[in-house]
């Protein structure tokens, strides 16, 4: 029900909005002689604004065409390299001649960006993808949104999650470095302990979490505590809704982005609350940079997606309630899923000081749940000042985390190059036989 009451109170919005943006459009024209007086400018401000808050925000574009490695452009294409009705693998590919030009490595080491499903749109990264395209060959996980995909293509849960990355990871043809941002640690140290376990060749290289709340027991935040303080059922009857018509997914049940993005907003009002004073005074004064970058921050950050149902709920079981993977009790296909199988991957986790919402020690966890993973295949690092969103994006994560990362990534690179320097048919012959032995 409240699906279709948001949906009625969007279109029954359709005249003021109209309204607010016919009027931000004349006090905006420069045929009009009183746009550049103060009360043409603070009209021009209001209109911008209330156009702003009715409208639909849509999953933006990448809009990434080219990237600059040492002060030259090189440029970039994407391709869908594989895909399901629930998510497509992007590969993001620099051209090789202009990457020839300044004398770097065609390709580079191969990254696979897994995007959280959370609530928003995998371009949320763009600026991280952007940064790591600089030294890297770059795939993404670009899910779906559940209310396009049509009722009959069944259900998708966590347990499918994993399921998919491991397609992923097979697709991609060799072994890997994974970054997982927030939400997906858990289910991507799940399928590397299962493939660390049947010795698959295309196992990951390596595993950096950022901000994944890989055993959410470690100082809880709000949202933790909200999870474990409400019984499962409340989740059940109250954040689940039924898509309605227009959409594609008609009749699926969903845990909705917008309820979810309320659900964000409400943790910070005063701040969301600032930014948008600070956006009319910009618009009032005439400071278009200013503008320019609130609206681009807001048309991401307003751009939502719908979980299944049955990913949210089982996400909020086994992640956040009964913490499965970190006790040992992860079961997936009837198999245990045990992290201490993972003896030659390499680890490295990253959180943020300010993190409210994956507090410290969360990601970190993962290094306990490795036990034979040797030292020189670990790293642990805190960003001093920095929040949730702060882990992989912005100044401090271009300027002093990425580095980080990059460094941790190309020293395993160099490391296979020697142990394992390249993917033989062999190779590739046993991953078929461990795939089949795992479908039977």
């Amino acid at each position: 029900m409240l699906y279709a009451i948001q949906e009625a109170a969007y279109r029954s919005a359709a005249p003021v909005r109209l309204a607010a943006q016919l009027a931000r459009d004349f006090w905006r024209s420069p045929f009009n002689p009183a746009s550049a007086s103060d009360l043409g400018r603070r009209l021009y401000a209001s209109s911008d604004l209330l156009a702003g808050l009715t409208k639909r925000y849509f999953k933006p574009a990448w809009k990434i065409d080219q990237v600059v490695v040492e002060g030259s452009p090189v440029r970039v294409t994407c391709e869908t390299r594989w895909s399901s009705p629930w998510v497509k693998l992007l590969h993001f590919r620099r051209e090789p001649s202009d990457l020839a030009r300044i004398g770097r490595q065609v390709g580079g080491p191969p990254v696979l960006i897994v995007a959280p499903l959370s609530g928003h749109f995998a371009t949320l990264l763009r600026g991280t993808v952007e940064t790591f395209l600089i030294d890297h060959d770059v795939f993404v996980t670009d899910w779906s949104n559940a209310r396009d995909v049509p009722l009959f293509e069944g259900r998708f849960g966590f347990h499918d999650y994993i399921d998919a990355i491991g397609d992923m990871l097979r697709q991609i043809g060799r072994r890997v470095h994974v970054v997982a941002v927030c939400q997906p640690g858990p289910p991507v140290l799940a399928q590397a302990a299962l493939m660390a376990a049947d010795n698959d060749p295309l196992r990951p290289a390596s595993l950096t979490f950022m901000g994944s709340p890989i055993d959410a027991r470690m100082s809880p935040t709000v949202t933790n505590k909200l999870a474990e303080e409400r019984p499962f059922a409340w989740f059940q009857s109250n954040m689940i809704y039924t898509v309605p018509w227009p959409y594609a997914g008609l009749l699926r049940r969903v845990y909705p982005g917008f309820v979810q993005l309320f659900s964000f907003m409400s943790m910070n009002v005063e701040q969301h609350q600032a930014a948008h004073r600070r956006y009319f005074d910009n618009l009032v004064t005439g400071d278009g940079d200013s503008a320019d970058k609130h609206r681009e921050f807001y048309n991401e950050y307003l751009s939502v997606l719908d979980l299944s149902e049955e990913f949210y709920l089982e996400t909020i079981n086994i992640v956040f309630q009964n913490y499965l993977l970190p006790k040992g009790e992860l079961v997936h296909d009837g198999r245990s899923v045990d992290p201490a199988a993972i003896t030659d991957i390499g680890l490295m986790t990253v959180e943020g000081e300010n993190d409210d919402i994956s507090g410290v020690g969360q990601t970190q966890a993962a290094h306990a749940l490795c036990p034979h993973l040797p030292d020189d295949l670990r790293e642990l690092y805190v960003q001093p000042g920095v929040g949730h969103y702060g882990v992989f994006h912005g100044r401090r994560f271009a300027s002093e985390i990425y580095p980080r990362v990059r460094d941790f990534i190309a020293c395993r690179e160099r490391a296979l190059s020697v142990t394992e320097p390249g993917l033989s048919s062999a190779d590739e012959s046993l991953s078929k036989t461990v795939r089949r032995r795992r479908a039977a």
